[in-house]
């Protein structure tokens, strides 16, 4: 029963690999690092692949296929947010969240925060695995964020 997708590597080490499904959250462990072209895997890479349950226990998983791979950072960048997304958040409340599509591949996020807690919510951004699911999911191997004092956080998926 193979399955095919979209994995973001949470873990890796030298003799297993943790993938997390970007469309379902499903984790499965694979039994063995590396993948079949003999390139160990790495954390917070993505790639598209094929795996299968690995016999005969089918409790951990193997890897059958790669079709794309890649290494994806997220970083703050010290640039504020553009004045599209300034003009997104000032129409939305505190705590609200809008989701653009970029021109070509991407997305863009704008949250509003109360301006003392800016800091604390690009931590945050900077820190969830669900930001890595999602420019894995999205097909992006950049994530950037950027904040202002006025409480703007955008976040930006991009190629």
């Amino acid at each position: 029963m193979a399955k095919h997708g979209t994995f973001l590597v949470t873990h890796a080490d030298d003799d297993s690999v943790v993938l997390k499904d970007t469309a379902d959250g499903q984790v499965h462990t694979l039994a063995t690092n590396p993948d079949p072209d003999g390139d160990a895997l790495a954390a917070d890479e993505a790639i598209e692949a094929t795996i299968a349950p690995e016999p005969p226990l089918e409790v951990a998983w193997e890897l059958r296929e790669i079709e794309d791979r890649r290494s994806l950072t997220v970083e703050r960048s010290p640039e504020p947010p553009t004045t599209q997304e300034r003009e997104i958040a000032a129409d939305q409340e505190q705590g609200d969240l809008t989701r653009r599509e970029r021109a070509g591949i991407g997305e863009i996020h704008v949250l509003t925060v109360p301006p003392d807690q800016t800091d604390d919510a690009v931590a945050d951004v900077l820190g969830d695995e669900a930001t890595l699911v999602r420019a894995a999911d999205l097909g992006v191997e950049r994530v950037e964020v950027r904040a202002d004092d006025e409480g703007v956080v955008s976040v930006r998926y991009m190629p």
